[in-house]
């Protein structure tokens, strides 16, 4: 037999060559024994005995070299040191073999793989909801552009329990995992923002999982609640909101027909005045339901432009002349600045003036202490978009700056007590905004408690 050279060869060291040399010589061996036996079971035992010894060789070259240290430095004896060579070696030969530990699974693995893996990942990557692929131990292998976007604390390689601690979302990737059946769970999340997910849990295998056997891996989806939720909550709050508005007119209605059947039925002078709390609290009541049903009519045209041409100077001089003999009444003035010429905006005529007849409105009932009101119309200037501005401000008590955001919101008021007083149903700025928004255009609100409040609409021509 040919004995190794231990001469270097290139960049090789000779320690490496030695190995090498080993190595092939080992083979050699093996494969020598193999081809004189049987090719019966005797050829497969020394495959066999092949394949654990070199699965091991590193830990028995290294067992090997410690021992010829410790004879050549005379603390044992060569005897000794073969026996003690020889039982490590049968040891090695017959200990059984950890497959995750012969085998560890990488997180990168299958996307090189089969072609199932490359076709895996090409589906996920086409889902538009936020989607995962799971290993046996729960690390993330893979995600879609949805799931980077939504969940950007996710990463590949690292466990899902580091970016998603949601014990139940857990419990179902571990149920899947055992059973080998889809789980689904609702995810609440509230930070960064409150947001709910429909989360599946399938598993991913070739066949029926045996007794005690894991799925390789997992596939999360994760589908958005968030707007249904929201909806949900919305229409849950306007249905509240609008029964307690009409339950309470109806309960004053019903109480003052009580008294005229009962104690006042021969009061003329009582009959009289509670007949026109009566009619007050009737007419409430239909305001309220002319409101709802304006702002259902307008939710269902949203999406529809409108395309008639409206001058919206003209508009504005009629919505004035129209609220002349209320701002009378409340020793208000109406200031009116338009432009000369025409203002020609694409719109609904009777939508923009219920818009400017609600905004001036408010500023009569809710800022009327300033004793005037300024209507401007003109050029919208560097806002792109949008070619007029109309904007009505009041120089009352204000607005304070939490209320503001949620000035348009259905049946929001900032004092309750003295927007019923003044007839008001909490819906008009809802309306005025679905309009503003069906013509394309955008409104702010402005206020400082103390300064008054404006109002700006931008439209586009």
């Amino acid at each position: 037999m040919k004995r190794p050279s231990l001469q270097a060869k290139g960049d090789n060291s000779p320690a490496l060559v030695v190995h090498d040399a080993k190595r092939s010589t080992w083979r050699a061996m093996a494969d020598e024994l193999a081809s004189r036996a049987p090719a019966t079971g005797i050829a497969l035992l020394y495959q066999q005995v092949w394949q654990r010894l070199s699965g091991r060789r590193a830990i028995l070259l290294a067992v090997l070299l410690v021992f010829l240290l410790l004879v050549a430095f005379g603390r044992l004896a060569p005897l000794e040191a073969l026996a003690s060579v020889v039982a490590i070696a049968l040891v090695a030969l017959f200990a059984p073999v950890d497959a995750e530990q012969a085998e560890p699974e990488r997180p990168h693995e299958f996307l090189a793989g089969s072609l199932d893996d490359r076709s895996l990942s090409i589906f996920a990557d086409a889902l538009t909801d936020p989607s995962l692929i799971l290993d046996r131990r729960s690390v993330i292998v893979h995600r879609n552009a949805a799931a980077a976007n939504q969940f950007a604390s996710t990463a590949v390689g690292s466990p899902i329990a580091f970016s998603l601690r949601n014990p139940a979302l857990l419990a179902a990737i571990e149920a899947a995992r055992r059973t080998g059946i889809s789980q689904s769970i609702e995810l609440h999340q509230t930070v960064p923002n409150e947001t709910w997910h429909k989360v599946v849990v399938a598993p991913l295998a070739r066949g029926p999982l045996g007794e005690n056997e894991l799925a390789p891996l997992l596939v999360v989806t994760m589908q958005s609640l968030t707007e249904a939720k929201r909806i949900d909550a919305l229409r849950t709050d306007f249905i509240a909101n609008a029964s307690h508005e009409l339950r309470t007119p109806l309960a004053s209605l019903i109480g003052f027909i009580d008294t005229l059947l009962g104690p006042a039925a021969r009061d003329a002078e009582a009959r009289e005045r509670f007949l026109n709390i009566m009619r007050a609290q009737a007419g409430r009541m239909s305001k309220l339901i002319d409101d709802l049903l304006s702002l259902s009519r307008i939710e269902m045209r949203q999406h529809v432009r409108p395309t008639s041409a409206v001058d919206l100077a003209l508009l504005l001089r009629e919505v004035r002349e129209g609220l002349s003999g209320q701002a009378q009444e409340a020793d208000i003035s109406v200031d009116l600045n338009t432009p000369d010429g025409t203002a020609m905006v694409a719109g609904d005529r009777d939508e923009l003036y219920e818009v400017f007849e609600n905004l001036i409105d408010n500023a009569i009932k809710y800022g009327g202490d300033g004793k005037r009101i300024e209507v401007a119309l003109a050029p919208a200037g560097n806002r792109p978009g949008y070619d007029y501005s109309v904007t009505v401000t009041d120089f009352g008590a204000g607005i304070g700056a939490e209320h503001v955001p949620r000035l348009t919101e259905r049946f929001y008021r900032v004092d309750a007590e003295s927007s019923r007083k003044k007839k008001g149903t909490g819906l008009g700025l809802a309306i005025v905004k679905h309009i503003v928004n069906r013509h394309r255009g955008t409104m702010s609100i402005k206020s400082k408690p103390g300064e008054g409040t404006r109002v700006e609409v931008l439209l586009p021509r």
